[in-house]
């Protein structure tokens, strides 16, 4: 009797739930904070330095001076976008090694390997963005203005300072046509959730596709404003 009463005590006791953070169980916000600076750096610069570069050479006459060249429109965006791309991939890659890991102390658990390089398939999809803009400019002022409201959206609303499970429905599908929405969830999944390419392929693939199109769009623009 004794035993079914407890049995009974047991049974009508609440369960008690317990919810756990993993990758984070202390909720470190600077731990997310510190990459997504990163990454809004990144955006940042692929947008901005090669475009305003192409701008100075156009302002200067010395893109007339690579047309003289045996060169092609695709050679010249692609040489633009390659060494801004080896830059920038070179100082992610001492930022995080210096500045988040070893002076904020934030335990990086991914492939940095990894991030590189879908750090580098990010930076040709937002650099060939910026060309396009840079097409649709006449000037540096000019191209400014054209940037930023295209800049800020993928800085605020693309999962790094807002969820974007607490955007409306409408806002979330268009922001999947950012390149920088996959770029903030591979990330998040690569550094602090060590996912390999099997579990992020499919940001992966998306932010293929968008370079693409992207550069393609850019690629057709500045082909069109090198002939005029």
């Amino acid at each position: 009797l004794n035993y079914t009463g407890q049995a009974d005590a047991a049974a009508n006791t609440p369960a008690l739930l317990s919810s756990r953070a993993l990758f984070n169980p202390n909720l470190e916000g600077g731990w997310f904070l510190a990459v997504i600076q990163i990454v809004n750096n990144i955006t940042i610069l692929a947008i901005v330095l090669t475009d305003t570069a192409l701008l100075r050479e156009r302002e200067h006459g010395t893109l007339d001076h690579l047309l003289v060249l045996p060169l092609t429109a695709l050679e010249i965006m692609l040489a633009k976008i390659w060494s801004n791309m080896l830059v920038v991939v070179l100082c992610t890659w001492i930022s995080l090694e210096v500045v988040v890991k070893w002076a904020l102390g934030v335990p990086l658990a991914g492939s940095l390997t990894l991030f590189l390089l879908v750090t580098a398939l990010y930076l040709f999809a937002s650099t060939a963005l910026g060309i396009f803009l840079a097409t649709l400019a006449r000037s540096t002022p000019q191209f400014g203005l054209l940037a930023i409201p295209v800049i800020i959206p993928m800085l605020l609303l693309s999962g790094g300072s807002t969820p974007l499970d607490s955007m409306p429905e409408w806002l979330q599908w268009v922001m999947q046509c950012s390149p920088s929405t996959h770029f903030v969830s591979l990330s998040a999944a690569i550094l602090f959730r060590d996912a390999g390419v099997e579990v992020v392929w499919p940001d992966l693939l998306a932010l293929t596709t968008i370079g693409l199109v992207f550069f393609a769009i850019a690629l057709a623009r500045f082909r069109k404003s090198l002939a005029s």
